[in-house]
């Protein structure tokens, strides 16, 4: 443990509160996951500095160090690149939580046919969240094949994960205008911009004053790593205030594929000194009120 950060443990402890809940980490099965670490091992040119993956290891060892961290809710989530995959990685996302009490029952999804079948399936099976990734599925979030799939997560009230961002890097579909264009189509659908929209935190949160079932994640925003690839303005602290004390920010930490201690996620909504309810919300009952845990 790193002497210059405050332990998770006292955090907790002080604000009262049973854990931590963190609504973006990542579990997925080995094969994927050791492929996601090789491309963080690469992704060093893409992003002129590299980016080592701190918390290797199996999938009891790593929930182990959530454990010790004391998280005590936690979204393993996945996210398809490619078709024929997403199935395979929400059957694997819901086995994975029915062995693991902390673990929220996850899915995701990709457009090709009979996507809307597997997501119904899911959401039968318990699903209570979904992870997408517009960047690395490189994929248009207004694809009609999703356009049924917004709308049954819209109606189920489901929430679901959204990487919409052109953070670290763009892609041909991220940012705040496309996927602005799936919200006006399915207004009521409960969408968790990852990252804050980074580095579109600006847009994203005008979105928010739009849509209110949109919500936000704070995994990596202000942490050092990230300060060096797109600065957090810190004018837009009061708007994300406002929005965690209404319930609509989440903690996320991106473990294990970030590359400093976990507890610095934690030191960092700290640092913004917004204050304990807004901290209490943040780092459990807001995700334990969506999701209906706690």
């Amino acid at each position: 443990m790193d002497p210059d950060l405050p332990p998770t443990g006292e955090v907790v402890a002080a604000l009262g509160l049973p854990a931590i809940a963190d609504i973006h980490v990542h579990f997925m099965p080995e094969r994927v996951m050791a492929a996601v670490w090789r491309h963080f091992d690469q992704a060093g040119p893409l992003l002129g500095r590299p980016w080592p993956v701190r918390y290797r290891g199996s999938d009891a060892e790593r929930v182990a160090v959530l454990r010790r961290e004391h998280v005590g809710l936690f979204a393993g989530l996945s996210y398809a690149h490619k078709p024929d995959m997403a199935q395979y990685l929400t059957d694997w996302s819901l086995a994975f939580a029915r062995s693991v009490p902390e673990a929220v029952a996850t899915g995701t999804f990709f457009p090709e046919e009979g996507v809307t079948d597997y997501v119904v399936a899911a959401v039968e099976a318990g699903c209570q969240l979904f992870k997408v990734h517009v960047q690395v599925g490189e994929f248009d979030p207004r694809d009609p094949l999703l356009a049924d799939v917004w709308g049954v997560l819209a109606a189920a009230g489901i929430p679901v994960v959204v990487h919409a961002g052109s953070g670290p890097v763009p892609g041909r579909f991220t940012g705040p205008q496309i996927f602005g264009e799936v919200l006006a189509q399915h207004p009521g659908l409960m969408a968790i911009i990852a990252h804050l929209g980074m580095p579109e935190e600006r847009e994203f949160l005008a979105l928010a004053e739009r849509y209110p079932h949109v919500g936000f994640d704070l995994t990596m925003v202000g942490t050092d790593f990230m300060e060096q690839l797109h600065h957090l303005d810190a004018a837009l602290l009061p708007a994300v205030r406002d929005l965690g004390l209404a319930g609509r920010v989440f903690f996320g930490s991106d473990f294990p594929n970030i590359p400093y201690p976990y507890a610095h996620q934690v030191e960092v909504l700290l640092r913004w000194d917004l204050g304990d309810d807004w901290l209490r919300a943040v780092l459990w009952e807001s995700a334990t009120g969506l999701l209906g845990a706690g």
